[in-house]
């Protein structure tokens, strides 16, 4: 097998907004989500159980860029601190030209640090949809007007008398009708779709030269609300997406007054938009490649690609990914590693560990195979032998699969709103255990192995020795975790968002 050359390479990091990994193909998805990249695969690591630091965005993005769990400066920091270590700071110092460029997620921007360590750095959050219709909400009291109030009235009568549910039908209806008709998908959608992101990354890396380069791009293609592009949608589906009825299911899933039952019979529509935007993404990193291929680059380009968190499709009762939820939907993503000139060993008996691979070690395994040490200030270690080899990290150092986030924390931008509970999960290969940490917290346990689908919460035959080891693992965590806070980082970090704060 080789070894890592000592000669820089580059580094292309890809990372997916909402990209589940049992939504690829090169994890056995059925539908042709990612042709490409199932090539790929067959020249690249895939490591079967990649677990997050946190969910959503603004409590994984740490864990994958500085290598530390989302809390390791308090609850109440979000983002990156200022002067914090990242793989774009290491890799600049290095000599590398780095540059990021992402889909308008208005949480990987300058505001929380993630500029850090880029020459180029563009968030596309000056991008404008064409013509997105207001949403519709069954809530709405449509204002004072006559109608409003008349609106009102008959949403009051129908509550007393036992009809809500069918007000709410009809007036969801009605809106939907009343909508202005959508003039294209484009015109639906709220970020910037992949190609326009590689093109700007394509223009970049023309301008680098023969320089080694740090690219790292953010895409939200399968980010709600699902508006694929139509060529995707078509080459998934054999069939054309109409505007109309992707802006009524959109709108539909969006739905407050229904629960899961009522929203069931969209869900297949929705998951269908879902895997579109993840094909538009594959051909798009396809056609990155192919610049890099052209240009002699590929051969010297090191290529990760994972996602930030997942997405619930009514698998425990939810939608999307707010942070109420650690089910494997949410923090099981993909983990791609292709390595040039490493030959992926397939002899009998081979096979990437099964054991989980936190983001928390991913940061030094890149830089490991970068050949750059990784910085003193990173919480995780890198797991590249082991990988390379097929050899499980039992190391207790390395310990179990930690996610946290603050319970129900929905809106970062507002400091007093990061002040909730931790939700906390402790994922090892076979066993999981989820809980809030507050008083009189009720642990949900989970064996994957008979229950992979996390429908038994209790768990009652699980042993009282496993028990115990999950939750003195997830104590463990707190404990080092809080002991080992950097005050000056989080003064930092706090200074900026108080004068984030009073600039508005």
């Amino acid at each position: 097998m080789s070894s890592v050359s000592n000669h820089k390479r580059s580094l292309l990091l890809i990372t997916v907004d909402c990209l589940r990994a049992d939504h690829c193909g090169f994890y056995g998805y059925s539908r042709p989500t990612t042709p490409f990249l199932d090539s790929l695969a067959k020249e690249s690591l895939v490591v079967p159980t990649a677990i997050v630091g946190g969910a959503p965005t603004y409590y994984s993005l740490p864990t994958i860029l500085a290598s530390r769990m989302p809390f390791a400066m308090g609850r109440d920091v979000i983002g990156l601190a200022p002067g914090e270590t990242t793989l774009a700071t290491a890799l600049r110092a290095s000599g590398y030209a780095t540059a990021a460029f992402s889909a308008a997620n208005p949480y990987i921007s300058s505001r929380f640090g993630y500029n850090q360590g880029f020459g180029l750095f563009r968030d596309f959050l000056d991008f404008e949809a064409k013509s997105v219709p207001d949403a519709v909400s069954v809530e709405a009291s449509s204002g004072d007007s006559v109608r409003g109030r008349v609106n009102r009235s008959i949403k009051n009568l129908a509550r007393a008398v036992g009809l809500s549910r069918l007000y709410n039908e009809l007036y969801f209806q009605y809106c939907m009708k009343s909508a202005p008709p959508a003039e294209s998908i484009d015109a639906l959608r709220r970020f910037p779709a992949a190609d326009v992101l590689v093109d700007e990354a394509r223009a970049w890396l023309a301008s680098v030269g023969e320089q080694p380069f740090f690219l790292w791009l953010h895409l939200m293609d399968p980010h709600s609300p699902y508006y694929p592009e139509e060529d995707a949608f078509r080459e998934l589906t054999g069939k054309s997406v109409e505007p109309g009825r992707a802006h009524y299911l959109n709108e539909y899933w969006n739905r407050s007054d229904l629960a899961a039952p009522g929203l069931h019979g969209k869900r297949d529509e929705v998951v269908q938009l879902y895997d579109a935007g993840i094909r538009w993404v594959d051909s798009q990193i396809a056609r990155l490649i192919q610049s890099l291929r052209q240009t002699n680059r590929w051969d010297q380009c090191v290529l990760a690609l994972t996602a930030d968190h997942g997405e619930e499709f009514l698998e425990h009762g939810g939608r999307y990914h707010a942070p109420v939820r650690l089910n494997e939907e949410i923090v099981r993503v993909p983990l791609l590693i292709r390595v040039p000139g490493e030959r992926v060993p397939r002899q009998i008996g081979w096979k990437v560990p099964a054991s989980p691979m936190s983001h928390l070690h991913l940061a030094p395994t890149l830089l490991e195979i970068l050949g750059a040490e990784a910085p003193s200030s990173f919480r995780g270690r890198s797991l590249w032998t082991n990988l390379q080899r097929g050899e499980p990290w039992d190391d207790p150092a390395i310990g179990p699969a930690i996610i946290e986030c603050g319970y129900g924390c929905t809106n970062p931008f507002r400091a007093e709103s990061r002040s909730v509970s931790r939700l906390l999960a402790v994922r090892e290969e076979r066993f999981k255990m989820i809980m809030r940490v507050e008083p009189d917290a009720v642990e949900e346990v989970y064996d994957l192995g008979t229950d992979p689908a996390e429908a038994d919460r209790s768990c009652a035959a699980l042993a009282a020795g496993t028990r115990k080891r999950l939750l003195l693992a997830a104590r463990d965590h707190i404990e080092k975790e809080t002991s080992a806070h950097d005050g000056k980082m989080r003064l930092r970090a706090r200074l900026r968002d108080l004068r984030s704060d009073r600039l508005g």
